[in-house]
C-alpha cells in the first residue's frame, strides 16, 4: 500500500477579494503582506477590481502590475477616458485592453494555464444571477468581472449581457468555499463609506477639492448641474458623479453586509480606505500601503487559525 500523499492533508487557503474600484489597489499589498509571512493561498476568487488584481497574481505578473500602479498620475488616469456618442461607457476600453494583455495575459491565455486555482465573479443582466468563471479565457473572467454600469459597457459572453460582480457578490467567499477552501481569508473594500461622497456642512477646501477631483477629467461628470432641485445655496444638491459613487456605495455596503451573514470567511481583512474615491486609481501607493497594514493588524488572528486548523 503506497503512503499518503502529505499535500493530501494540507489546509487549502481561500482569498476572497472584493470589489471597490480605486480602492482595490489595496489587494495587492495584502498579497505581498501574506507571501511575506509565508501565506500562499491555494484558491483566488476575486470580483470586479478584486478579479482584476487576483488574476495578475496568479498569473505571477503581480509585481509589474505594481510597479505600474504606483507610477499613475491623475493625467495618465484621466487618459483613460473616452466619452462616445453612444454613452456605453466612460473607459477607453482599447486602452484598458492593452494594460490587462501586459499585466494578465493575451486573449489566448486560460485559467487553467494558471498555476493556482482562480475564479471571478460577474453578473448575468437579464436575469441578475452571479457567473462564475472558473474556466475559458482569463480576460474573459476579468472583464465581465470589472465590467461596472456606466464606466465600461456590458460584457457578451454565451448568449449573456454581463456587468460587474460587485452587484450581487462583492466579496466572492462562497466562492472559495465552492471551490475546495478549507480557510478563507476575505477582504472586505467596502466599510465605512456611506456618505462618503455627499457634501457635508463644515468640510475643509482640501476635503472639497478632492471630492471634486473628478472636475479634471474629460468627461467632467462632476460638473454636469442638476437644476430645478429647490435647493438653497447653502443646501447643494450632490453633482453627478457624487450621486452615482454614493449609490454604488450604499449598494455594495448593504449586498457585502447580508452576504457576509450568510457567509462568514474565516479572517475578515478591512482595509481603511473611506478617504480614497471611486476613481482615484492614482493613489495606489496609500491604497497599497494600507493592506500591507490590514494583514499586519489581522495577523495573529490568521496565525492562530492557521495553527488550529
Amino acid at each position: 500500500m503506497s503512503s499518503a500523499d502529505p499535500s493530501d492533508n494540507k489546509v487549502k487557503i481561500g482569498l476572497a477579494l472584493g470589489s471597490g474600484s480605486a480602492r482595490g489597489w489595496s489587494h495587492i499589498g495584502v498579497i505581498e503582506a501574506l507571501q511575506a509571512h509565508g501565506i500562499e493561498p491555494d484558491i483566488i476568487c476575486g470580483c470586479s477590481i478584486g478579479a482584476l488584481v487576483g488574476a495578475s497574481y496568479a498569473a505571477n505578473k503581480i509585481t509589474s502590475l505594481e510597479d505600474w500602479v504606483r507610477s499613475l498620475s491623475l493625467l495618465e488616469i484621466a487618459r483613460f477616458a473616452s466619452l462616445d456618442t453612444s454613452l456605453n461607457g466612460v473607459i477607453n476600453k482599447q486602452r484598458l485592453q492593452k494594460v490587462l494583455r501586459q499585466f494578465i495575459g493575451d486573449e489566448e491565455f486560460l485559467i487553467s494555464d494558471l498555476q493556482r486555482t482562480f475564479a471571478s465573479v460577474a453578473t448575468d443582466l437579464s436575469s441578475g444571477r452571479e457567473i462564475w468563471f472558473t474556466e475559458g479565457r482569463l480576460l474573459d473572467a476579468v472583464w465581465a468581472s470589472i465590467a461596472l454600469p456606466g464606466l465600461f459597457p456590458p460584457v457578451r459572453h454565451k448568449n449573456r449581457w454581463l456587468v460587474d460582480g460587485g452587484l450581487v457578490n462583492p466579496v466572492p467567499v462562497s466562492v472559495c468555499r465552492a471551490l475546495g477552501a478549507d480557510f478563507v481569508i476575505a477582504v472586505n473594500l467596502n466599510g465605512n463609506l456611506l456618505g462618503r461622497h455627499i457634501d457635508k456642512p463644515g468640510r475643509t477646501n482640501a476635503e472639497e477639492a478632492e471630492t471634486r477631483w473628478s472636475d479634471k477629467l474629460p468627461w467632467a461628470l462632476g460638473s454636469l448641474k442638476q437644476n430645478s432641485t429647490g435647493a438653497t445655496a447653502d443646501e447643494k444638491a450632490p453633482r453627478v458623479f457624487e450621486t452615482i459613487a454614493s449609490s454604488i456605495n450604499i449598494i455594495q455596503d448593504r449586498i457585502t453586509r447580508s452576504r457576509m451573514v450568510g457567509e462568514p470567511p474565516d479572517i475578515l481583512i478591512t482595509p481603511e480606505l473611506a478617504d480614497i474615491g471611486l476613481l482615484e486609481f492614482y493613489r495606489a501607493g496609500e491604497c497599497i500601503d494600507e493592506g500591507k497594514q490590514s494583514v499586519h493588524r489581522a495577523l495573529p488572528e490568521i496565525q492562530r487559525f492557521l495553527k488550529t486548523s
